[in-house]
């Protein structure tokens, strides 16, 4: 049986834990793109509470690649100190960090959720083929030589992050931004070798997936994060995913990431508890390690998921968001505090619990 709380090894990355912070965006940059003290406030409390694996927010590779001018980015130098503050307070809490790259595609230029009433941030949106989604901006359609210079931007904004500190790099290619809007036939109808059939749709993917493995250190793991269905008609589907499974396992991706959807306003979630591990499941079965996401809120649940082989790890969102310490609790419930290290400043708030101790680097100064 495999445990909620034994370590997870993929390439020279260690996880203490099966449990990871999915990216979620905070769209509180300045235009800039720089991490701020939120992300750092946000990232650390997670660390400290016990995750094994912490994901950054979506991370732009260009400014125009952004969601909204909020958003956090990494296609330029000016943007890496911030991020380096934030690797080793991660690491120094004892966990895992790792950095989600993206690209909104015909997504980008948008404000920020809670942002009304407001202008638009209006830089020209970009996507396969000149067709938007419900109430955004019409996009202009990539010439290849765009496609050629937005693969050279992932790889650069990885080799940054790598030299950072950042020890598992995450692309993007589901919620329908870019790479996700070339696999859909929905947004894709592209009638040159980047659309068209299975083969073309994801080449994009497959080619990043690639130049990120060369870019990338032997020692630093890649995850691919995929919409596993459109649950829309005509969409990209769940045996499309366990066939693109196929195809990015022996290019050097070492973990999918399944979620869903994000591609139409059009689509029908059947939302309910664990609604995305079916399409984990189905993508597991091709033997690539699979992280599971998506409305898993407790202990058991979180520990069925990996006992029934239908998933390698969970990555939590609204959980995590409502209590950073959510890996504590679900110790304190599967009975494993022996396998937690509560920081020695926080030991007295968990009363007398047994907790494994760990040797790690000071905390630093914030």
């Amino acid at each position: 049986m495999t445990d909620l709380f034994e370590p997870l090894t993929l390439r020279g990355v260690t996880l203490r834990n099966r449990i990871g912070l999915a990216p979620m965006c905070q769209y509180c940059c300045g235009p800039d793109g720089r991490p701020t003290d939120w992300h750092l406030a946000h990232l650390l409390q997670r660390a400290i509470g016990g995750a094994g694996l912490i994901l950054t927010e979506a991370t732009a590779v260009t400014a125009e690649g952004r969601i909204t001018p909020a958003d956090l980015g990494l296609w330029e130098e000016a943007q890496v100190a911030g991020h380096a503050r934030l690797v080793s307070a991660i690491t120094a809490a004892g966990a895992v960090p790792g950095i989600q790259l993206a690209h909104a595609g015909r997504k980008a230029s948008r404000n920020p959720p809670w942002v009304h009433g407001a202008a638009q941030p209006g830089w020209e949106a970009i996507g396969p083929s000149a067709l938007a989604m419900d109430g955004m901006l019409v996009p202009r359609a990539m010439a290849e030589s765009e496609i050629a210079d937005t693969i050279t931007a992932f790889v650069a904004a990885a080799r940054r992050a790598v030299r950072v500190g950042y020890r598992v790099v995450e692309l993007h290619a589901a919620h329908g931004y870019l790479l996700h809007q070339f696999l859909s036939p929905l947004s894709n109808t592209r009638e040159d070798s980047w659309g068209g059939d299975f083969e073309g749709r994801t080449r994009l993917v497959r080619e990043t997936a690639a130049a990120l493995r060369d870019a990338l250190p032997a020692d630093i793991a890649l995850f691919l994060r995929i919409s596993h269905t459109d649950w829309a008609e005509g969409g990209w589907t769940t045996a499309e995913s366990v066939e693109l499974a196929r195809r990015v396992a022996p290019l050097g991706v070492d973990l999918i990431d399944v979620s869903s959807g994000g591609i139409t306003n059009r689509q029908e979630i059947p939302l309910g508890p664990g609604y995305q591990v079916p399409g984990a499941e189905a993508v597991r079965g091709t033997g690539i390690p699979v992280a599971a996401v998506g409305l898993i809120d407790d202990a058991e649940q979180a520990q069925t998921i990996l006992t029934e082989g239908k998933a390698d790890m969970v990555l939590l969102a609204r959980a995590m968001l409502r209590d950073p310490y959510w890996p504590i609790r679900a110790a304190q419930a599967l009975g494993r505090t022996d396998r937690l290290a509560i920081p020695p400043q926080y030991e007295r708030g968990w009363g007398n619990l047994p907790m494994r101790q760990e040797t790690a680097e000071p905390m630093p100064t914030l």
